[in-house]
């Protein structure tokens, strides 16, 4: 049930995709050929319009084929006025971001939906101390309520982390609450090192306690709700853009690259765990099917958007042959990194 769940997610995330490019080319009268959700064997087709819509017997991809545009073949051009082709460059750019902005719209609306749903908050009790830790020192006890950090007030663990690792002082005043009275502790976290969520070495402040495991479901509302989203939003984008960045430049091993079978797994796991947490997994993975799609790569939406800004820039497009060349040298980069995908992938399963 979770695989099918999972596969079901994977093309509603596709379908939004391919929506986007879909409205922005009609809005400017392209002609819209086929829209797809899969690849392979057609199981269901039907015309509306000048459109044929399919769903494809592998639900892991999908595509609109415009008049004028095909990333087989780049040659295959049109000059109708209902062409791809037939549009300034602006308007192709704006039919380009079209699908990745479909995607950061959908993110944003989930986590908009999780804040009007709930968010599970892990409030600040303490379930336990380590030994000989500042906090022990300090005079910390399990079942304490840690209410504050340099006067500042805290209400959840997720940010108890980070008030400690931002204080600009070597010792933090922590105030707590202890059986309804408010007790001020003073206490100096320890330096430690440690990865981050990229395994690269950082050094982080500890005070040596875990949390008690109480929890509450927080509401932000519609307006609220506003700003979570567009957060949740901002900081899922940024984490995808540094993980491409460092999987780039070498920071992070290329068998951390997880493939189709890696996604499926996880949002598997995540039906598991709750319907609020199979909705961030499916914001998380929306967005980087937005991220990944505006890399600079020929065959996908960054690299076309790349050669129209080529062709306003210079006056005119690039030549039949060069857009053939450098599409087909995309399509070997990008069927290279699916297989190392799906190869990590293997090792993963064959490891477990």
């Amino acid at each position: 049930m979770g695989i099918l769940i999972s596969l079901l997610v994977l093309s509603l995330l596709i379908f939004f995709h391919e929506l986007g490019h879909f409205t922005a080319a009609r809005f400017f009268g392209v002609q819209v050929d086929v829209f797809s959700i899969g690849f392979g064997k057609r199981l269901y087709t039907k015309m509306i319009g000048k459109t044929e819509w399919s769903i494809s017997a592998i639900p892991l991809g999908g595509y609109v084929k415009m008049k004028g545009q095909d990333d087989s073949d780049p040659t295959l051009v049109s000059y109708d006025d209902d062409s791809y082709n037939s549009k300034r460059p602006w308007q192709r750019i704006i039919i380009l971001l079209a699908g990745p902005f479909a995607n950061f719209l959908l993110a944003f609306l989930l986590y908009l939906a999780i804040a009007n749903i709930g968010v599970p908050k892990t409030l600040t009790s303490i379930g336990s101390v380590s030994d000989s830790s500042p906090a022990q020192q300090a005079g910390l006890k399990k079942g304490d309520t840690i209410i504050a950090i340099d006067l500042h007030p805290l209400k959840y663990w997720d940010d108890l982390g980070k008030m400690i690792n931002e204080s600009p002082n070597s010792s933090i005043h922590v105030l707590v609450d202890r059986n309804g009275t408010n007790v001020d502790l003073v206490m100096t976290p320890k330096v430690m090192k440690d990865k981050n969520i990229f395994g690269e070495p950082i050094e982080r402040k500890i005070i040596g306690v875990s949390p008690l495991g109480e929890q509450t479901t927080v509401t932000y509302g519609f307006i609220g709700g506003i700003d979570y989203a567009w957060d949740e939003t901002k900081k899922a984008s940024t984490l995808i853009f540094k993980s491409v960045q460092k999987l780039i430049t070498g920071a992070v091993s290329t068998d951390k690259l997880g493939g189709v079978i890696t996604i499926v797994d996880v949002t598997a796991k995540a039906s598991h765990a709750g319907f609020v947490a199979l909705l961030f997994f499916s914001a998380l993975i929306s967005v980087n099917l937005g991220v990944l799609n505006l890399l600079p790569i020929p065959a996908l939406d960054g690299g076309h958007i790349m050669f129209n800004l080529y062709e306003i820039v210079r006056g005119k497009a690039p030549s039949e042959q060069a857009l053939y060349v450098l599409t087909m040298i995309g399509w070997v980069l990008l069927l290279g990194l699916m297989f190392l995908g799906l190869y990590n992938d293997i090792n993963r399963l064959m490891g477990d």
